[in-house]
Protein backbone atom coordinates (compact mmCIF):
# COMPACT_ATOMS: atom_id res chain seq x y z
CA UNK A 1 0.00 0.00 0.00
CA UNK A 2 2.83 2.36 0.87
CA UNK A 3 4.46 1.62 -2.47
CA UNK A 4 1.21 2.53 -4.24
CA UNK A 5 1.02 5.82 -2.33
CA UNK A 6 4.60 6.67 -3.24
CA UNK A 7 3.87 5.91 -6.90
CA UNK A 8 0.77 8.12 -6.77
CA UNK A 9 2.78 10.92 -5.14
CA UNK A 10 5.49 10.61 -7.80
CA UNK A 11 2.84 10.65 -10.51
CA UNK A 12 1.24 13.81 -9.07
CA UNK A 13 4.61 15.56 -8.81
CA UNK A 14 5.41 14.59 -12.38
CA UNK A 15 2.04 15.87 -13.55
CA UNK A 16 2.62 19.21 -11.78
CA UNK A 17 6.06 19.57 -13.33
CA UNK A 18 4.66 18.70 -16.76
CA UNK A 19 1.90 21.28 -16.33
CA UNK A 20 4.53 23.87 -15.41
CA UNK A 21 6.25 23.46 -18.78
CA UNK A 22 3.51 25.28 -20.63
CA UNK A 23 1.68 24.08 -23.72
CA UNK A 24 4.66 24.63 -26.00
CA UNK A 25 6.99 22.70 -23.69
CA UNK A 26 4.50 19.87 -23.20
CA UNK A 27 3.92 19.47 -26.92
CA UNK A 28 7.65 19.43 -27.56
CA UNK A 29 8.27 16.96 -24.72
CA UNK A 30 5.55 14.60 -25.93
CA UNK A 31 6.83 14.87 -29.50
CA UNK A 32 10.43 14.25 -28.47
CA UNK A 33 9.41 11.27 -26.35
CA UNK A 34 7.57 9.82 -29.32
CA UNK A 35 10.49 10.45 -31.67
CA UNK A 36 12.99 9.11 -29.14
CA UNK A 37 10.91 5.99 -28.66
CA UNK A 38 10.58 5.48 -32.40
CA UNK A 39 14.31 6.02 -32.92
CA UNK A 40 15.16 3.65 -30.07
CA UNK A 41 12.93 0.90 -31.43
CA UNK A 42 14.16 1.51 -34.98
CA UNK A 43 17.80 1.56 -33.81
CA UNK A 44 17.47 -1.72 -31.92
CA UNK A 45 15.72 -3.34 -34.86
CA UNK A 46 18.42 -2.02 -37.21
CA UNK A 47 21.15 -3.37 -34.94
CA UNK A 48 19.56 -6.80 -34.61
CA UNK A 49 18.66 -7.14 -38.30
CA UNK A 50 22.02 -5.87 -39.54
CA UNK A 51 24.17 -8.03 -37.26
CA UNK A 52 21.96 -11.05 -37.91
CA UNK A 53 22.16 -10.53 -41.67
CA UNK A 54 25.93 -10.16 -41.60
CA UNK A 55 26.25 -13.25 -39.38
CA UNK A 56 24.12 -15.24 -41.80
CA UNK A 57 26.19 -13.98 -44.74
CA UNK A 58 29.44 -15.07 -43.10
CA UNK A 59 27.94 -18.41 -42.17
CA UNK A 60 26.61 -18.87 -45.71
CA UNK A 61 30.06 -18.14 -47.18
CA UNK A 62 31.68 -20.63 -44.81
CA UNK A 63 29.01 -23.22 -45.58
CA UNK A 64 29.50 -22.75 -49.32
CA UNK A 65 33.25 -23.38 -48.92
CA UNK A 66 32.55 -26.47 -46.80
CA UNK A 67 30.11 -27.84 -49.38
CA UNK A 68 32.63 -27.41 -52.21
CA UNK A 69 35.28 -29.29 -50.25
CA UNK A 70 32.66 -31.92 -49.30
CA UNK A 71 32.14 -32.59 -53.01
CA UNK A 72 35.87 -33.22 -53.39
CA UNK A 73 35.81 -35.57 -50.40
CA UNK A 74 32.83 -37.42 -51.85
CA UNK A 75 34.79 -37.84 -55.11
CA UNK A 76 37.80 -39.17 -53.20
CA UNK A 77 39.98 -36.24 -54.22
CA UNK A 78 40.98 -34.28 -51.11
CA UNK A 79 43.79 -31.87 -51.88
CA UNK A 80 46.32 -31.10 -49.20
CA UNK A 81 46.28 -28.29 -48.31
CA UNK A 82 42.61 -27.61 -48.97
CA UNK A 83 42.05 -24.50 -51.06
CA UNK A 84 39.86 -21.79 -49.43
CA UNK A 85 38.78 -18.27 -50.30
CA UNK A 86 39.90 -15.27 -48.28
CA UNK A 87 40.83 -15.72 -44.65
CA UNK A 88 38.70 -18.77 -44.05
CA UNK A 89 39.91 -21.71 -41.97
CA UNK A 90 38.91 -25.20 -43.16
CA UNK A 91 39.47 -28.70 -41.73
CA UNK A 92 38.40 -32.17 -42.78
CA UNK A 93 37.68 -34.33 -39.74
CA UNK A 94 37.12 -38.09 -39.60
CA UNK A 95 34.39 -39.79 -37.58
CA UNK A 96 36.56 -39.67 -34.45
CA UNK A 97 37.16 -35.93 -34.77
CA UNK A 98 40.79 -36.22 -35.93
CA UNK A 99 42.12 -33.75 -38.51
CA UNK A 100 42.53 -35.44 -41.89
CA UNK A 101 43.32 -32.40 -43.99
CA UNK A 102 43.03 -28.65 -43.79
CA UNK A 103 43.77 -25.27 -45.24
CA UNK A 104 47.10 -23.52 -44.93
CA UNK A 105 45.89 -21.50 -41.87
CA UNK A 106 44.30 -24.51 -40.17
CA UNK A 107 45.82 -26.49 -37.30
CA UNK A 108 46.72 -30.02 -38.48
CA UNK A 109 46.70 -31.57 -35.02
CA UNK A 110 43.79 -30.07 -33.08
CA UNK A 111 40.27 -29.93 -34.40
CA UNK A 112 38.70 -26.47 -34.61
CA UNK A 113 35.49 -27.66 -32.91
CA UNK A 114 34.65 -30.10 -30.16
CA UNK A 115 32.38 -33.07 -30.75
CA UNK A 116 29.43 -31.21 -29.28
CA UNK A 117 30.09 -28.10 -31.39
CA UNK A 118 30.51 -30.29 -34.48
CA UNK A 119 27.11 -31.89 -33.89
CA UNK A 120 25.51 -28.45 -33.41
CA UNK A 121 27.07 -27.16 -36.62
CA UNK A 122 25.90 -30.23 -38.54
CA UNK A 123 22.40 -29.62 -37.16
CA UNK A 124 22.46 -26.09 -38.63
CA UNK A 125 22.85 -24.21 -35.35
CA UNK A 126 25.03 -21.12 -35.15
CA UNK A 127 28.40 -21.97 -33.65
CA UNK A 128 31.03 -19.36 -32.82
CA UNK A 129 34.44 -20.44 -31.47
CA UNK A 130 37.49 -18.47 -30.27
CA UNK A 131 39.98 -17.63 -32.98
CA UNK A 132 42.80 -18.69 -30.67
CA UNK A 133 42.06 -22.34 -31.59
CA UNK A 134 43.50 -21.57 -34.97
CA UNK A 135 46.08 -19.02 -33.87
CA UNK A 136 43.89 -16.06 -34.91
CA UNK A 137 42.50 -13.10 -32.97
CA UNK A 138 38.83 -12.49 -32.56
CA UNK A 139 36.16 -15.10 -33.08
CA UNK A 140 35.25 -17.52 -35.85
CA UNK A 141 31.83 -18.44 -37.22
CA UNK A 142 31.65 -22.17 -37.98
CA UNK A 143 29.73 -24.13 -40.60
CA UNK A 144 29.93 -27.93 -40.97
CA UNK A 145 28.95 -30.29 -43.81
CA UNK A 146 29.00 -34.11 -43.69
CA UNK A 147 31.00 -35.80 -46.48
CA UNK A 148 32.41 -39.18 -47.58
CA UNK A 149 30.81 -42.60 -47.73
CA UNK A 150 27.91 -43.50 -45.46
CA UNK A 151 28.83 -45.77 -42.55
CA UNK A 152 27.05 -47.39 -39.64
CA UNK A 153 27.59 -44.24 -37.58
CA UNK A 154 26.88 -41.75 -40.35
CA UNK A 155 29.13 -40.13 -42.94
CA UNK A 156 32.83 -40.80 -42.59
CA UNK A 157 34.03 -37.23 -42.68
CA UNK A 158 32.97 -33.74 -41.61
CA UNK A 159 34.13 -30.65 -43.43
CA UNK A 160 34.40 -27.72 -41.01
CA UNK A 161 34.77 -24.19 -42.41
CA UNK A 162 35.17 -21.08 -40.25
CA UNK A 163 35.21 -17.38 -41.14
CA UNK A 164 36.29 -14.44 -38.99
CA UNK A 165 33.57 -12.31 -37.41
CA UNK A 166 35.82 -9.23 -37.24
CA UNK A 167 33.80 -7.43 -39.91
CA UNK A 168 30.57 -8.22 -38.09
CA UNK A 169 31.94 -6.93 -34.81
CA UNK A 170 33.30 -3.77 -36.46
CA UNK A 171 29.93 -3.12 -38.08
CA UNK A 172 28.18 -3.72 -34.74
CA UNK A 173 30.49 -1.24 -33.00
CA UNK A 174 29.82 1.33 -35.72
CA UNK A 175 26.06 0.88 -35.41
CA UNK A 176 26.23 1.14 -31.61
CA UNK A 177 28.25 4.35 -31.93
CA UNK A 178 25.64 5.74 -34.29
CA UNK A 179 22.86 4.82 -31.89
CA UNK A 180 24.57 6.24 -28.80
CA UNK A 181 26.12 9.38 -30.33
CA UNK A 182 24.40 10.35 -33.55
CA UNK A 183 20.85 9.74 -32.32
CA UNK A 184 21.14 12.14 -29.32
CA UNK A 185 22.52 14.78 -31.66
CA UNK A 186 19.65 14.09 -34.01
CA UNK A 187 17.22 14.46 -31.11
CA UNK A 188 18.78 17.79 -30.20
CA UNK A 189 18.36 19.04 -33.76
CA UNK A 190 14.78 17.76 -33.83
CA UNK A 191 14.12 19.48 -30.49
CA UNK A 192 15.31 22.81 -31.90
CA UNK A 193 13.22 22.35 -35.03
CA UNK A 194 10.19 21.25 -32.98
CA UNK A 195 10.55 24.27 -30.68
CA UNK A 196 10.49 26.64 -33.65
CA UNK A 197 7.72 24.79 -35.47
CA UNK A 198 5.51 24.48 -32.37
CA UNK A 199 6.21 28.11 -31.54
CA UNK A 200 5.13 29.14 -35.01
CA UNK A 201 2.03 26.94 -34.75
CA UNK A 202 1.12 28.44 -31.36
CA UNK A 203 1.91 32.02 -32.39
CA UNK A 204 -1.75 32.72 -33.33
CA UNK A 205 -2.83 31.37 -29.93
CA UNK A 206 -0.30 33.63 -28.17
CA UNK A 207 -1.58 36.55 -30.24
CA UNK A 208 -5.11 35.72 -29.07
CA UNK A 209 -3.90 35.62 -25.46
CA UNK A 210 -2.19 38.99 -25.74
CA UNK A 211 -5.26 40.45 -27.41
CA UNK A 212 -7.51 39.10 -24.65
CA UNK A 213 -5.13 40.50 -22.03
CA UNK A 214 -5.53 43.99 -23.50
CA UNK A 215 -9.31 43.81 -23.26
CA UNK A 216 -10.75 45.22 -20.05
CA UNK A 217 -13.88 47.02 -18.96
CA UNK A 218 -12.57 50.24 -20.46
CA UNK A 219 -11.81 48.95 -23.94
CA UNK A 220 -13.88 45.80 -24.48
CA UNK A 221 -16.25 47.57 -26.87
CA UNK A 222 -13.57 48.63 -29.33
CA UNK A 223 -10.73 46.09 -29.04
CA UNK A 224 -11.14 42.70 -30.71
CA UNK A 225 -8.96 39.64 -30.88
CA UNK A 226 -6.67 39.31 -33.90
CA UNK A 227 -7.94 36.80 -36.44
CA UNK A 228 -5.09 34.88 -38.12
CA UNK A 229 -5.26 34.71 -41.93
CA UNK A 230 -5.15 30.90 -41.86
CA UNK A 231 -8.42 29.06 -42.38
CA UNK A 232 -8.06 26.69 -39.42
CA UNK A 233 -9.42 26.00 -35.93
CA UNK A 234 -7.56 28.95 -34.36
CA UNK A 235 -9.05 31.34 -36.90
CA UNK A 236 -12.52 29.92 -36.24
CA UNK A 237 -11.96 30.30 -32.48
CA UNK A 238 -10.89 33.94 -32.86
CA UNK A 239 -13.94 34.68 -35.04
CA UNK A 240 -16.26 33.04 -32.52
CA UNK A 241 -14.72 34.93 -29.59
CA UNK A 242 -14.98 38.24 -31.46
CA UNK A 243 -18.64 37.52 -32.14
CA UNK A 244 -19.10 36.85 -28.43
CA UNK A 245 -17.37 40.16 -27.59
CA UNK A 246 -19.69 41.93 -30.04
CA UNK A 247 -22.72 40.48 -28.27
CA UNK A 248 -21.33 41.46 -24.85
CA UNK A 249 -20.56 44.99 -26.08
CA UNK A 250 -24.06 45.32 -27.50
CA UNK A 251 -25.59 44.19 -24.21
CA UNK A 252 -23.42 46.64 -22.26
CA UNK A 253 -24.35 49.51 -24.57
CA UNK A 254 -28.04 48.69 -24.13
CA UNK A 255 -27.62 48.51 -20.37
CA UNK A 256 -25.79 51.84 -20.19
CA UNK A 257 -28.29 53.45 -22.54
CA UNK A 258 -31.13 52.23 -20.32
CA UNK A 259 -29.45 53.59 -17.19
CA UNK A 260 -28.69 56.91 -18.87
CA UNK A 261 -32.21 57.24 -20.30
CA UNK A 262 -33.84 56.27 -17.01
CA UNK A 263 -31.66 58.70 -15.06
CA UNK A 264 -32.32 61.44 -17.57
CA UNK A 265 -36.08 60.86 -17.55
CA UNK A 266 -36.16 60.81 -13.74
CA UNK A 267 -34.43 64.17 -13.39
CA UNK A 268 -37.40 66.19 -14.68
CA UNK A 269 -40.11 64.76 -12.37
CA UNK A 270 -37.72 64.90 -9.42
CA UNK A 271 -36.88 68.52 -10.17
CA UNK A 272 -40.60 69.31 -10.47
CA UNK A 273 -41.34 67.46 -7.22
CA UNK A 274 -38.54 69.27 -5.45
CA UNK A 275 -39.78 72.65 -6.71
CA UNK A 276 -43.33 71.98 -5.55
CA UNK A 277 -42.13 70.82 -2.13
CA UNK A 278 -39.92 73.88 -1.71
CA UNK A 279 -42.80 76.16 -2.70
CA UNK A 280 -45.11 74.37 -0.28
CA UNK A 281 -42.52 74.65 2.46
CA UNK A 282 -41.97 78.35 1.78
CA UNK A 283 -45.72 79.00 1.73
CA UNK A 284 -46.12 76.82 4.83
CA UNK A 285 -48.54 74.54 3.06
CA UNK A 286 -48.76 70.78 3.63
CA UNK A 287 -47.69 70.83 7.25
CA UNK A 288 -44.47 68.88 7.92
CA UNK A 289 -44.75 66.90 4.68
CA UNK A 290 -42.28 69.03 2.66
CA UNK A 291 -39.72 68.95 5.46
CA UNK A 292 -39.98 65.15 5.69
CA UNK A 293 -40.02 64.43 1.96
CA UNK A 294 -37.34 66.89 0.77
CA UNK A 295 -34.38 64.82 2.16
CA UNK A 296 -35.62 61.77 0.25
CA UNK A 297 -36.04 63.85 -2.88
CA UNK A 298 -32.49 65.18 -2.44
CA UNK A 299 -31.18 61.66 -2.03
CA UNK A 300 -33.08 60.47 -5.13
CA UNK A 301 -31.73 63.43 -7.07
CA UNK A 302 -28.15 62.59 -6.06
CA UNK A 303 -28.74 58.95 -6.97
CA UNK A 304 -30.04 59.90 -10.41
CA UNK A 305 -27.13 62.27 -10.97
CA UNK A 306 -24.67 59.55 -9.93
CA UNK A 307 -26.26 56.99 -12.25
CA UNK A 308 -26.15 59.43 -15.14
CA UNK A 309 -22.50 60.25 -14.43
CA UNK A 310 -21.58 56.56 -14.26
CA UNK A 311 -23.34 55.91 -17.56
CA UNK A 312 -21.44 58.76 -19.17
CA UNK A 313 -18.09 57.62 -17.80
CA UNK A 314 -18.78 54.09 -19.08
CA UNK A 315 -19.49 55.49 -22.54
CA UNK A 316 -16.18 57.36 -22.45
CA UNK A 317 -14.09 54.99 -20.32
CA UNK A 318 -10.89 54.80 -22.37
CA UNK A 319 -8.02 56.61 -20.60
CA UNK A 320 -7.45 59.98 -22.20
CA UNK A 321 -10.44 59.58 -24.49
CA UNK A 322 -11.71 63.11 -23.86
CA UNK A 323 -8.48 64.68 -25.08
CA UNK A 324 -5.65 66.29 -23.10
CA UNK A 325 -7.20 68.54 -20.41
CA UNK A 326 -5.59 71.54 -18.78
CA UNK A 327 -3.19 70.96 -15.87
CA UNK A 328 -4.56 71.21 -12.34
CA UNK A 329 -2.52 72.34 -9.32
CA UNK A 330 -3.26 69.60 -6.79
CA UNK A 331 -2.17 71.62 -3.71
CA UNK A 332 -4.40 74.55 -4.63
CA UNK A 333 -7.29 72.18 -5.37
CA UNK A 334 -6.93 70.51 -1.96
CA UNK A 335 -7.00 73.90 -0.23
CA UNK A 336 -10.16 74.77 -2.16
CA UNK A 337 -11.80 71.47 -1.17
CA UNK A 338 -10.87 71.94 2.49
CA UNK A 339 -12.57 75.37 2.37
CA UNK A 340 -15.87 73.67 1.57
CA UNK A 341 -15.75 71.64 4.78
CA UNK A 342 -15.24 74.44 7.31
CA UNK A 343 -18.62 73.63 8.87
CA UNK A 344 -18.19 69.84 8.73
CA UNK A 345 -18.78 67.81 11.89
CA UNK A 346 -15.02 67.03 12.10
CA UNK A 347 -12.08 69.25 11.09
CA UNK A 348 -10.77 68.75 7.54
CA UNK A 349 -7.25 69.98 6.99
CA UNK A 350 -4.29 69.55 4.67
CA UNK A 351 -0.72 68.61 5.51
CA UNK A 352 1.31 71.82 5.58
CA UNK A 353 4.33 71.49 3.32
CA UNK A 354 5.67 73.31 0.29
CA UNK A 355 6.69 71.02 -2.59
CA UNK A 356 9.84 72.01 -4.47
CA UNK A 357 7.97 71.69 -7.76
CA UNK A 358 4.28 72.23 -8.56
CA UNK A 359 2.12 69.14 -8.11
CA UNK A 360 0.17 69.22 -11.36
CA UNK A 361 -1.92 66.55 -13.07
CA UNK A 362 -3.51 66.58 -16.50
CA UNK A 363 -7.07 65.88 -15.28
CA UNK A 364 -10.14 68.09 -15.69
CA UNK A 365 -10.62 70.08 -12.50
CA UNK A 366 -14.33 69.16 -12.37
CA UNK A 367 -13.62 65.43 -12.49
CA UNK A 368 -10.78 65.53 -9.96
CA UNK A 369 -12.85 67.72 -7.64
CA UNK A 370 -15.77 65.29 -7.85
CA UNK A 371 -13.51 62.30 -7.20
CA UNK A 372 -11.77 63.87 -4.20
CA UNK A 373 -15.04 65.25 -2.83
CA UNK A 374 -16.49 61.73 -2.79
CA UNK A 375 -13.50 60.53 -0.79
CA UNK A 376 -13.67 63.44 1.66
CA UNK A 377 -17.42 62.94 2.10
CA UNK A 378 -16.83 59.31 3.08
CA UNK A 379 -13.98 60.29 5.39
CA UNK A 380 -16.05 62.98 7.13
CA UNK A 381 -18.97 60.58 7.48
CA UNK A 382 -16.89 57.95 9.30
CA UNK A 383 -14.12 59.96 11.02
CA UNK A 384 -13.96 60.22 14.78
CA UNK A 385 -11.81 63.34 15.21
CA UNK A 386 -10.36 64.70 11.94
CA UNK A 387 -9.70 64.18 8.22
CA UNK A 388 -6.28 64.82 6.72
CA UNK A 389 -5.49 65.51 3.04
CA UNK A 390 -1.97 65.21 1.70
CA UNK A 391 -0.26 65.13 -1.72
CA UNK A 392 3.28 64.40 -2.87
CA UNK A 393 5.23 63.16 -5.85
CA UNK A 394 6.39 59.49 -6.12
CA UNK A 395 8.30 57.47 -8.71
CA UNK A 396 6.21 54.97 -10.66
CA UNK A 397 6.92 52.44 -13.38
CA UNK A 398 8.97 54.62 -15.69
CA UNK A 399 6.98 57.76 -14.89
CA UNK A 400 6.37 60.30 -12.14
CA UNK A 401 3.12 60.00 -10.20
CA UNK A 402 1.22 62.36 -7.96
CA UNK A 403 -0.08 60.63 -4.84
CA UNK A 404 -3.09 62.17 -3.07
CA UNK A 405 -4.03 60.70 0.31
CA UNK A 406 -7.28 61.19 2.24
CA UNK A 407 -7.02 59.79 5.79
CA UNK A 408 -9.69 59.50 8.48
CA UNK A 409 -9.46 58.16 12.03
CA UNK A 410 -12.73 56.26 12.01
CA UNK A 411 -13.56 52.63 12.67
CA UNK A 412 -11.84 51.46 9.49
CA UNK A 413 -12.79 48.92 6.83
CA UNK A 414 -11.86 45.21 6.94
CA UNK A 415 -9.03 44.37 4.54
CA UNK A 416 -11.27 41.85 2.78
CA UNK A 417 -13.64 44.69 1.83
CA UNK A 418 -11.04 47.14 0.50
CA UNK A 419 -11.92 46.22 -3.09
CA UNK A 420 -15.54 45.25 -2.58
CA UNK A 421 -16.51 48.80 -1.58
CA UNK A 422 -15.70 49.91 -5.14
CA UNK A 423 -18.55 47.78 -6.48
CA UNK A 424 -21.68 49.73 -7.29
CA UNK A 425 -24.33 50.03 -4.56
CA UNK A 426 -22.07 48.36 -2.00
CA UNK A 427 -22.70 49.53 1.57
CA UNK A 428 -20.90 48.02 4.53
CA UNK A 429 -23.38 49.62 6.96
CA UNK A 430 -26.81 49.84 5.33
CA UNK A 431 -28.58 51.79 8.06
CA UNK A 432 -25.94 54.48 8.56
CA UNK A 433 -25.36 54.95 4.82
CA UNK A 434 -29.04 55.35 4.15
CA UNK A 435 -29.58 57.74 7.04
CA UNK A 436 -26.62 59.87 5.97
CA UNK A 437 -27.67 59.92 2.35
CA UNK A 438 -25.10 57.54 0.89
CA UNK A 439 -25.99 55.83 -2.38
CA UNK A 440 -23.16 53.28 -2.65
CA UNK A 441 -21.98 54.96 -5.86
CA UNK A 442 -19.43 57.48 -4.55
CA UNK A 443 -16.39 55.21 -4.59
CA UNK A 444 -17.30 53.54 -7.93
CA UNK A 445 -17.67 57.00 -9.48
CA UNK A 446 -14.32 58.06 -8.04
CA UNK A 447 -12.54 55.03 -9.47
CA UNK A 448 -14.25 55.40 -12.85
CA UNK A 449 -13.29 59.09 -13.10
CA UNK A 450 -9.66 58.40 -12.15
CA UNK A 451 -9.16 55.33 -14.32
CA UNK A 452 -10.41 57.07 -17.43
CA UNK A 453 -7.51 59.53 -16.88
CA UNK A 454 -4.88 56.84 -16.30
CA UNK A 455 -5.09 56.95 -12.49
CA UNK A 456 -6.56 54.77 -9.75
CA UNK A 457 -7.70 54.78 -6.14
CA UNK A 458 -7.10 52.15 -3.45
CA UNK A 459 -7.82 51.81 0.25
CA UNK A 460 -5.30 51.09 3.02
CA UNK A 461 -5.47 50.62 6.76
CA UNK A 462 -4.55 53.77 8.68
CA UNK A 463 -4.72 52.20 12.18
CA UNK A 464 -7.08 53.65 13.16
CA UNK A 465 -9.22 54.57 10.19
CA UNK A 466 -8.85 54.26 6.45
CA UNK A 467 -6.40 55.83 4.03
CA UNK A 468 -7.73 56.44 0.49
CA UNK A 469 -4.77 56.70 -1.90
CA UNK A 470 -5.21 58.35 -5.30
CA UNK A 471 -2.44 58.01 -7.90
CA UNK A 472 -2.36 60.02 -11.11
CA UNK A 473 0.36 60.59 -13.73
CA UNK A 474 2.08 63.91 -13.16
CA UNK A 475 1.54 66.49 -15.84
CA UNK A 476 4.41 66.59 -18.40
CA UNK A 477 5.39 70.11 -17.44
CA UNK A 478 5.56 69.22 -13.75
CA UNK A 479 7.45 66.05 -14.60
CA UNK A 480 10.13 67.97 -16.48
CA UNK A 481 10.43 70.59 -13.79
Amino acid sequence: MNGGRRQNALFRRGARRLAGLGLRGRLMLVGLLGVAGALAVGGVLLYVVLTGSLSRSVEAAARASAQQVALLVDAGRVPDPVPVSGAQVLQVLDADGRVVSGSVTADRLTALVTDAERRQALAGDTVVVPGSRSGLSGRLQVAAVAAGPEGSHGRAYTVVAAASTADIEQTARTVRWLLLVIFPLLLAVLAAIAWRVIGAALAPVEALRRGAERIDDASSEDVRLPVPPTDDEVSALATTLNAMLDRIATARRRQRAFVADAAHELRSPLASLRTQLEVAQRLREGGRLPEEVLPDVDRLSRLVDDLLLLARTDDDATPGAAGPPACVDVVALLDKIVGRYRSARVPVRTARHSPSRPLEVAVPAVELTRALTNLVDNAVRHAQGSVLLDAHRVAGDGQVLVRIVVTDDGHGIPAADHERVFDRFTRLDEARDRDSGGTGLGLPITRALLRRRGGDVTLEDAAPGVRAVVTLPAAPAADRG
